[in-house]
């Protein structure tokens, strides 16, 4: 995909990953329909960016105030050729603590938010997506979602988040299958500790066990070095189907 000139959706574009990931396709030449709950981050984001942008407030599990927001950024800027879902929340609750079990509002909430929500986005811009006019590899479309290393090796107290994020690795394959026969691909990424606004309010004592599964560079990841991430899904047409772990090697103990 020429990623100059190309519109595209970006979601969780207040902060951390998905902030950093507008902030280098508006400097390649994108076009962004920014999404976000926090209003005044969000527009700080498209204040900052190079280029014209649609900043949208939109709860990600809102079919209706997501279908809104894809209808608006298609009247802004004609075809939609890529969705980067970014929007997601942690959590921090072991299956039984103290006695009680894991509230199931929690459990709820997350799932709705990292799964739902991102399967909400990326529907409602695949139905747009399947009208594009298709490029000179028959690509009308990308799509690449957020999962977590915590899919694969979650720690104590991530059951609801690590599901979450396993769920989103595994349906990656299923999806670029649905939607081959339209030129549309779909890819995911598994970042594993970076510097983000959620980390910051990560306690000491849990920051400490990840730290001692950093292999190299024995630092967090920086969000810039995921919006590279992206930048390089979207720029090559022969990645597809798969989630890439994004960690420098770190895996979790338990």
């Amino acid at each position: 995909m020429n990623i100059a000139g190309a519109a595209g959706i970006v979601t969780g574009a207040a902060s951390g990953l998905g902030r950093a990931t507008a902030e280098l396709l508006a400097r390649q030449g994108a076009r962004l329909v920014l999404l976000d709950m926090n209003d005044e981050g969000l527009e700080r984001t498209r204040s900052e960016l190079p280029g014209e942008h649609v900043a949208l407030h939109a709860d990600v599990c809102d079919a209706q105030e997501v279908k809104a927001c894809v209808d608006a950024g298609a009247a802004a800027f004609g075809d939609l050729r890529f969705v980067v879902n970014c929007a997601g929340v942690p959590s921090a609750a072991k299956t039984v603590s103290r006695g009680v079990a894991h509230d199931l509002d929690v459990w709820n909430r997350v799932l709705a938010i990292n799964l739902t929500g991102s399967f909400n986005v990326l529907r409602l811009a695949a139905e747009r997506m399947i009208h594009n006019h298709p490029d000179a590899d028959g690509q009308r479309g990308v799509i690449v979602n957020t999962s977590s290393i915590a899919a694969f090796d979650g720690l104590k107290g991530q059951a609801a988040y690590s599901a979450s994020k396993a769920a989103i690795a595994g349906m990656t394959l299923p999806i670029a299958r649905d939607l081959a026969e339209y030129g549309i691909r779909c890819m995911a990424i598994a970042p594993g500790v970076f510097e983000t606004e959620l980390t910051m309010n990560v306690p000491q004592k849990g920051m400490e066990a990840m730290e001692k599964g950093f292999l190299y560079p024995k630092r967090c990841g920086l969000p810039a070095e995921f919006a590279a991430m992206v930048q390089s899904i979207l720029a090559n047409p022969y990645v597809n189907g798969t989630c890439y772990r994004l960690d420098g090697g770190t895996r979790f103990a338990p």
